[in-house]
């Protein structure tokens, strides 16, 4: 419990910060001019700025903010209070109920997180643009891409200031539309100019692929009318064929395959580097020294008493999200040699009594059994309410350090979002359907075929596959089932909640800024 309070207590104290200088932080690190000549040469200056825009990716890892954003609020993540730990001023439940509002500590925190990543890569762009390299401002607009696709998803408009520009210039504001076509012609011209190898620590053709496929697999929701913003949606063939070539460049190049049957958690193993052919772009994380550590996708879910080291007991998934698996899918859960056979612990869900790897039945903190139990209350939960996961198996050599690459992009979601780009009217190509798709997936993971694919089930599935990889908000709001009730979230959400506010901060600080619909 004090690893939970401190890490609380650092976050709630650099909010704080955050909350008191707004201003300077725009000011004194957003607006700052390029430059090449402070100490050392041109390219080295260039690689540490690249490498800074690298760096800000890590912020993802944290179980707060962005990621939270998507998961909390989503049909397979809540944060339920346990007597006294885990209200934190109900900033999870808030998340889980759609309650929000502008001042929510954090949408503050993944505002100032994103726009952090989406100046410092301007800046890099700028400075790759001045000395003529091409492979690092390539790599900037990536970069700048992703952070900026994240933006445009949440918050549904972006503040903008070029590096060079003036102290005393307001960021100009680019609408969610504009936004959108920015991200596509930074990745337009990225995939010109970067390498075609793999390489899943740094951008590559494929990393672009993917995030172009990912842009136009959304942009029908992300160019729809502001004051309509859940729809419905019209999703243009052009789009949608732009989705399936993207996703066909990517098949094509033979970089990757999906996991063979019973291999599924190879993909976030502590040694996925090596183990994985799924990974198309990630952290690379060193154990001993990892730069976006996945402890706390371990931590924040495995309770107290749990082996190497225990956890923080809080998040759990729901029931319902648990029961949409069939009994035989290997993402359900899984043996993990070297971690089951030493801990008792395993991979994907943990329900029910747990044990050590004798069979010795672990407790609770008063001596209870610990059992994870399907169903809780979101505002009383005990020590044992609610079914855990473990997505990250844990490294048992190093737990404290771990591995594991943190992935952002994976195959398996390629072949899914060519499936749903095809059902949602886009030219099917190299005799693949929808349901074929699907089903190259399922087989992988020892469920049978689908007969058929239909929104309902496509979203499901894209549950199973990607379960806590920071993507279910955004499949819910394209598939139009964001705003309805689910476990511990009994009514309809208000429309507008699709997309999130912009923090009160932000609109005190630029005036082009103006609050989304609805808040």
């Amino acid at each position: 419990m004090k690893k939970l309070l401190n890490t609380q207590l650092i976050a709630a104290t650099s909010l704080i910060v955050l909350g008191v200088s707004c201003t300077n932080l725009e000011d004194r690190v957003l607006d700052r001019p390029t430059t090449l000549n402070s100490g050392g040469s041109a390219s080295a200056n260039l690689d540490q700025l690249l490498n800074g825009v690298y760096g800000q990716l890590n912020s993802f890892s944290d179980q707060a903010n962005a990621y939270a954003m998507q998961e909390h609020s989503s049909d397979e993540m809540m944060g339920p209070t346990r007597g006294t730990d885990w209200d934190d001023f109900g900033t999870w439940r808030r998340l889980h109920q759609h309650t929000w509002d502008a001042t929510h500590n954090q949408i503050i925190g993944a505002w100032n997180n994103l726009n952090t990543g989406l100046f410092r890569a301007t800046e890099a762009t700028a400075a790759a643009a001045t000395a003529n390299n091409t492979s690092v401002q390539a790599q900037a607009r990536f970069l700048r891409a992703f952070f900026m696709f994240h933006i445009v998803d949440l918050y549904g408009q972006v503040p903008f200031r070029e590096a060079n520009a003036s102290f005393d210039d307001v960021p100009r504001v680019l609408t969610r539309t504009e936004a959108t076509q920015f991200i596509i012609d930074d990745l337009t011209y990225a995939l010109a100019n970067l390498p075609a190898a793999k390489n899943p620590g740094r951008a590559t053709r494929d990393a672009v692929r993917f995030l172009l496929a990912k842009v136009y697999l959304n942009r029908a929701v992300f160019t729809q009318n502001p004051q309509q913003p859940a729809g419905p949606y019209t999703f243009a063939a052009a789009d949608m064929n732009q989705v399936i070539a993207n996703c066909d460049a990517i098949i094509s190049s033979n970089n990757y395959t999906l996991e063979p049957a019973g291999q599924y958690f190879d993909n976030f193993h502590w040694d996925n580097s090596t183990l994985s052919n799924e990974i198309i772009f990630s952290v690379v994380n060193e154990r001993g020294s990892p730069q976006a550590s996945v402890q706390n996708r371990y931590r924040m879910t495995m309770h107290y008493n749990q082996p190497l080291g225990g956890g923080w007991n809080g998040f759990t998934t729901l029931s319902d999200f648990y029961n949409s698996f069939e009994a035989a899918d290997q993402r359900r859960g899984a043996a993990i040699p070297g971690l089951t056979d030493r801990t008792g612990i395993r991979a994907g869900f943990l329900v029910g009594p747990q044990t050590d790897q004798t069979g010795r039945a672990l407790s609770e903190r008063g001596g209870a059994p610990l059992n994870f139990t399907p169903t809780l209350n979101l505002l009383y939960a005990n020590e044992s309410n609610g079914i855990r996961v473990i997505k990250y198996p844990i490294d048992p050599q190093n737990p404290e350090a771990p591995g594991n690459d943190y992935v952002f992009f994976r195959y398996a979601d390629v072949l899914l979002m060519k499936a749903e780009a095809i059902l949602r009217g886009g030219t099917a190509t190299g005799g693949a359907t929808a349901a074929s798709l699907v089903n190259q997936v399922r087989a992988q993971r020892g469920v049978a075929a689908l007969a058929s694919v239909t929104a309902d089930n496509l979203l499901a599935e894209r549950g199973r596959e990607l379960y806590w990889e920071g993507w279910r908000r955004n499949d819910m709001v394209r598939f139009g089932t964001f705003t309805r009730p689910f476990d511990q979230k009994p009514t309809t959400t208000p429309e507008y909640r699709v997309v999130y506010p912009i923090p009160q901060q932000a609109l005190d600080t630029n005036p082009n800024l103006k609050q989304n619909f609805g808040y």
